[in-house]
């Protein structure tokens, strides 16, 4: 899983290294890379592995095919993803596009979400953390565990 925040500085040719963590589960998955694309709920690239995009195109196409949401989501989601590949020294290099989408100049903050992760600008993530923190807060009553199966020990 995509765990933990790292933050890392892009170099004068607009590389940056991804946190080893994030790269290793990656590789374990047998990726060399990952997708992104501009998220339509914050200034933030959401981040996610080939089978994991492949899985919300398969969503997406779900959808009926004459219905305009399906190529409302096609568009924002699939037509922006880019597939970004780890150079040999774990570092990706992002578009001016994706970069300007997420206000970033120079530092670059990897957010884990398990299955997910986000590229943020540091600054404007601690802005999202601070109001994220207060609706789970008040929201923490929705968060519930699973019921165990019959014969399932803790």
């Amino acid at each position: 899983m995509f765990l933990s925040s790292f933050e890392n500085k892009l170099d004068k040719k607009g590389r940056v290294s991804v946190p080893s963590t994030f790269r290793s589960h990656l590789n374990s998955m047998g990726y060399n890379g990952f997708i992104t694309y501009p998220s339509f709920n914050h200034s933030a690239l959401e981040a996610c592995s080939q089978d994991r995009i492949e899985k919300l195109s398969k969503t997406i196409d779900s959808l009926n095919p004459f219905d305009e949401k399906r190529d409302y989501f096609a568009t924002s989601i699939l037509s922006e993803s880019v597939n970004v590949q780890f150079d040999t020294e774990g570092r990706i290099s992002l578009s001016e596009k994706l970069l300007n989408h997420a206000k970033i100049k120079n530092r670059i903050l990897f957010v884990g979400l398990g299955y997910t992760f986000q590229i943020w600008e540091p600054i404007l993530f601690e802005k999202f953390k601070s109001l994220a923190r207060k609706k789970a807060f008040k929201n923490r009553s929705n968060l519930k565990w699973e019921n165990k199966q019959k014969g399932e020990q803790s």
